[in-house]
């Protein structure tokens, strides 16, 4: 009985690994499967705006929760949001979408995909997942820049607003932001310096740094080599071209309770971007936080959550 049960972990171990070696993708699916129930999720599919959506949502969430909705950033994806997610667990229904040509959701070649037209796509997938009552919408970086057109311009569908180390306004010049108006995409990655390059400008705290292991590195690698072209055109876009500031421009129309979020030690959207969001919505809370890059949402996830539930839970009424 002990041999056949050793032949069996042996067949099973032998066919995993050829599964591995064919897709070494299959274990950042994994680990993302993990992520993603940790935080009681599932996930779910949605044709909205001329696109199919793939999202995650709360397992379970009563019907008089509010509603959260989570916009990743610039080469991100709806796993950058699980360790907030996993701080929220419970508390809300939460919806966190692969923005259209990103993730796993649907990209099509004649669609553009800057800071308007992913605008008008978010408004419809809130539409259709949340008909009856506004939601509580937060972005990250690029996904704070569309956050904040969502907001202004379809102020009826978004209750509160908050905004996560967004892009979107003319911010104090670094690196980044000087590479980016000089044509460059910082965040290219074509080999494993270039990948280490990308997450130590993205993450200040070593300790929240992802470890990506061989092959899943390589399986990266190869993945932001595919879509270069499509990163790059994205970057002209809500980088250089004339609408890359419209949502600081349209942020003065904002009249929604909002959350500012930064982190102190940001290398891609700098800090200075914080007062300048600030001065456009006065009404706006903000939080600063000491030891933290641009990744907020996953360098300090208890601390941008407490922030969170700070905001869903206020009266606009009683102040």
């Amino acid at each position: 009985m002990l041999a056949w049960l050793a032949v069996a972990l042996l067949l099973g171990f032998a066919t995993g690994a050829l599964m591995v070696w064919h897709d070494p993708w299959l274990l950042a699916r994994a680990e993302f499967a993990r992520q993603r129930r940790a935080a009681g999720l599932v996930q779910a599919k949605l044709a909205a705006a001329g696109h199919h959506w793939v999202y995650a949502t709360s397992r379970t969430a009563a019907a008089n929760l509010p509603t959260v909705v989570m916009l990743h950033g610039f080469v991100g994806s709806k796993e950058n949001w699980y360790p907030l997610a996993h701080a929220l667990r419970g508390r809300y229904r939460l919806l966190i979408p692969d923005l259209p040509g990103w993730g796993e959701s649907e990209r099509r070649p004649e669609v553009v995909y800057g800071f308007p037209e992913q605008a008008a796509h978010v408004s419809a997938f809130v539409a259709a997942l949340s008909p009856e009552a506004p939601v509580i919408l937060l972005g990250h970086s690029m996904g704070g820049g569309i956050a904040a057109l969502v907001a202004a311009r379809d102020p009826g569908c978004i209750a509160k607003l908050g905004l996560l180390n967004a892009a979107g306004v003319r911010f104090a010049d670094n690196r980044f932001g000087l590479d980016v108006l000089d044509g460059k995409n910082p965040f290219a990655v074509t080999d494993a310096p270039s990948l280490r390059r990308f997450i130590d400008r993205v993450f200040f705290d070593a300790a929240a740094k992802p470890s990506i292991p061989w092959p899943v590195s390589g399986a990266m690698i190869k993945r932001r080599l595919a879509d270069a072209d499509f990163e790059q055109a994205v970057l002209d876009r809500i980088g250089r071209c004339s609408e890359n500031l419209l949502p600081g421009e349209e942020a003065v129309g904002i009249r929604q309770p909002t959350l500012l979020v930064w982190g102190r030690q940001d290398a891609v959207i700098d800090p200075s971007a914080l007062e300048l969001y600030a001065q456009r919505i006065p009404q706006a809370r903000k939080l600063l936080l000491d030891g933290c890059g641009h990744m907020s949402l996953m360098e300090r996830a208890d601390a941008v959550a407490a922030a969170v539930v700070a905001l869903v839970e206020s009266n606009p009424e009683a102040g």
